[in-house]
């Protein structure tokens, strides 16, 4: 019996802070559980401008494999 009287005045202990978070303007919702209102706006922003790359031809492919296995070698020597 007394556990249940514990409960009911923690119970009503929550709502009542729970309406003077509301009144505040708070959310009641907890941290880790974000409501979907709060993430409303975050959708509704553009997304960051993505700068795309171009392709590479097959001459700039071919010397930039001349350059990379250069560099390489240059590595490989320098530590022998």
């Amino acid at each position: 019996m007394a556990t249940e009287h514990i409960l009911s005045l923690l119970i009503a202990e929550r709502d009542k802070l729970n309406k003077a978070i509301e009144a505040l303007g708070g959310t009641t919702t907890p941290v880790s559980r974000p409501s979907k209102v709060a993430e409303a706006p975050a959708v509704l922003a553009a997304p960051p401008s993505v700068k795309k790359r171009r392709p590479l031809t097959p001459a700039q492919k071919k010397a930039h494999s001349e350059r990379m296995k250069a560099f390489w070698a240059a590595r490989r020597k320098k530590k022998a």
